[in-house]
């Protein structure tokens, strides 16, 4: 395989076709290697339109949704950012280049250590990978001007509303499937968020998340 063949009708066949046009965003995605951040098993699959598996169950998100995110938080360089879900520390790998610090928080120790590998392989020195459950949302560092939650949600926990600064804005998929949706969650005041639905999507829920209870009485 030609890698960088590979690499180019990723950007060009699957990810520019998905509307992400900002052209700072596709050139990134030459810089940070993928293929560093995929399991030796799964490189034949670096580039592909799928979820690529990673240890404990749980997987990198398709390269068009990464990528799709990161044009829609629109990251400056002097802003802190907060992930929920290290995965192999690809999308934190994307933020660290756009951003001035970015916390990733994973729930399980092995996935932990493989983001914190890759990182260091990669040669990114401005994300700290955390070990817990953020899935309800993580006061250490808050606020932050970017919150992306890496996984779905059922509904959006009340805490990332408040750890996330007046101008922020949190990144999530919320729903049930097959038809979750990806919003932007700004925070226009104190008390006072603006939500924007930017397209359908359906990914696998975060681990850890909260549930929510269906029970009527």
């Amino acid at each position: 395989m030609n890698i960088e063949q590979a690499r180019f009708n990723m950007i060009e066949q699957q990810i520019r076709p998905w509307n992400v046009l900002d052209t700072d965003i596709l050139d990134l995605l030459h810089v940070v290697k993928r293929e560093q951040f995929v399991p030796a098993a799964y490189q034949n699959l670096a580039f592909a339109d799928a979820e690529i598996p990673l240890p404990a169950g749980e997987a990198m998100l398709n390269p068009k949704l990464e990528a799709r995110i990161l044009q829609e938080i629109g990251l400056k360089k002097h802003e802190t950012v907060l992930e929920i879900g290290a995965g192999s520390g690809y999308m934190a790998a994307l933020m660290a280049h756009r951003a001035a610090k970015v916390t990733t928080v994973e729930v399980n120790p092995e996935i932990k250590e493989l983001a914190e590998k890759n990182l260091a392989k990669a040669g990114i020195s401005n994300v700290s990978v955390e070990l817990g459950n953020g899935a309800a949302g993580w006061d250490k560092g808050a606020p932050y001007d970017v919150i992306v939650i890496s996984g779905a949600l059922e509904v959006l926990p009340e805490a990332f509303l408040k750890q996330v600064k007046v101008g922020g804005r949190i990144a999530a998929i919320v729903g049930e499937p097959p038809a979750m949706e990806f919003n932007i969650v700004t925070r226009t005041g104190e008390n006072s968020w603006n939500t924007v639905k930017v397209f359908e999507t359906n990914v696998k829920y975060l681990t850890g998340a909260p549930a929510v209870s269906h029970f009527q009485f």
